[in-house]
């Protein structure tokens, strides 16, 4: 991982529902090999649905010590092996429910049957109970590094050109040479420290971790949509939200082309690291795919073959120019869930809501087993991340320094650099 430049390092955390214990138990190693915080160690963290879950929580400040993070990665492990049955209790009759749904909804057209089979959605209340323990009242804005968080509005709306131009925190991924698209847009939540970033970024919206982060994991089929309001901080604008999961659209290679390559400051290497949950796609031939049939390449007994299809083929499209313009200074560390054997017991269930003590703990297993095929690189890894902590803080300091000596030129007070990196 040689790089001629200071390093810049971004965290992709891909989503996966519970198989976000994968990547937690990742970071827990790393943490404990180079005994910092992960977000001691990174500039930006990204990634949608439970990768936002790990990025955000990382980013909370620590009340006694607001330059420190309240949680360590070995907390979130805690979180997913805690509250993992309750935001997915088990329900053998669930997808049955969501079955007869979609059966009624293109015959029938009953309601009282449709308020019956409670359309296949788990209890939305559960997981925003144990995402408000965890993130209570913080903002984006408070986060300790740089935090992007993706969700998909299925409202869309009117698209504010002048909003893009000033680099809004809010901004749908097309809206230049008039491209607008009022039905839906792609949204990146971000706060961006000035200290870390190549633009002068302006104020993040007004919006909750809990609201972001909720937005990003309202999975189709599993949750229903997450409707919140955030307030521009260029416009004043007021913005209704109706959100799903930001995986529908987010993957490494988009969110580098969209949401990251603008900040990184010059003279700087980007670095990325994408922690997988494990890869759930696997090869289909003619004959297996006409026999899905209609109905099939959506039925959860044939493993969504085509929703996986949908959310892997935006990222196997770029995958090639992103491996390309980052070579060795990116590091994915993912392996496939199906294995030799689906019997193998180092291979976790391909399901986000699988809960059952027997796939946690195949998840931790096969969290170590990927971390011992790249042992090599996984220390390198380690390595870049430490030495980068001591880069970070140089540059804060600096940062912080001349910005003191530029409002003490115009005769305002300035931060003391000795106090707490804000």
């Amino acid at each position: 991982m040689g790089f001629m430049n200071k390093p810049f390092v971004v965290m992709f955390n891909y989503g996966g529902g519970l198989r976000g214990l994968i990547p937690a138990y990742v970071m827990n190693e790393i943490e404990k090999k180079t005994g910092l915080r992960m977000a001691e160690m990174v500039d930006i963290f990204a990634g949608p649905s439970t990768g936002s879950i790990l990025n955000a929580a990382l980013n909370i400040r620590d009340p006694d010590k607001p330059d420190k993070p309240k949680y360590r990665a070995r907390h979130l492990i805690r979180f997913y092996m805690r509250e993992g049955a309750n935001i997915f209790p088990y329900d053998r009759f669930r997808q049955f429910r969501g079955f007869v749904r979609d059966f009624n909804n293109r015959t029938m057209k009953i309601g009282q049957l449709n308020k019956l089979m409670r359309h296949g959605h788990y209890d939305m209340g559960q997981l925003h109970g144990s995402l408000r323990q965890l993130f209570g009242d913080t903002k984006i804005s408070q986060s300790l590094s740089s935090l992007i968080i993706p969700f998909y509005d299925i409202a869309g709306g009117t698209i504010n050109t002048v909003i893009e131009k000033n680099e809004s925190y809010s901004s749908p991924v097309h809206t230049r040479n008039n491209l607008a698209y009022p039905a839906g847009k792609a949204v990146w939540m971000k706060h961006i420290h000035p200290h870390a970033s190549a633009l002068p970024p302006p104020p993040p919206q007004s919006v909750s971790m809990f609201d972001a982060v909720m937005a990003s994991c309202s999975a189709p089929t599993y949750f229903p949509c997450h409707h919140f309001y955030t307030r521009d901080p260029m416009s004043g604008q007021v913005h209704e939200n109706h959100a799903i999961d930001g995986s529908i659209f987010d993957n490494p290679c988009i969110t580098y082309h969209g949401a990251i390559r603008r900040h990184v400051p010059q003279g700087h290497d980007l670095h990325m690291v994408c922690l997988g949950t494990g890869v759930v796609n696997k090869p289909i031939t003619k004959d297996e795919w006409d026999q899905f049939g209609a109905i099939g390449v959506v039925d959860p007994a044939n493993d969504y073959p085509l929703i996986n299809i949908f959310f892997q083929a935006s990222e196997s499209a770029l995958i090639d120019s992103f491996s390309e313009d980052l070579g060795d200074r990116l590091f994915v560390l993912n392996e496939s869930l199906h294995g030799n054997s689906m019997t193998d017991a180092r291979y976790p269930s391909t399901s986000i809501d699988n809960a059952t003590p027997e796939n946690l703990a195949r998840m931790k297993r096969f969290a170590y087993m990927m971390m011992e095929n790249r042992a090599a690189e996984f220390d390198d890894l380690c390595h870049l991340l430490a030495s980068n902590r001591d880069r970070r803080h140089k540059e804060k300091r600096s940062f912080f320094k001349d910005l003191q000596s530029g409002l003490q030129a115009l005769g305002i007070g300035g931060h003391n650099p000795d106090e707490p990196l804000h």
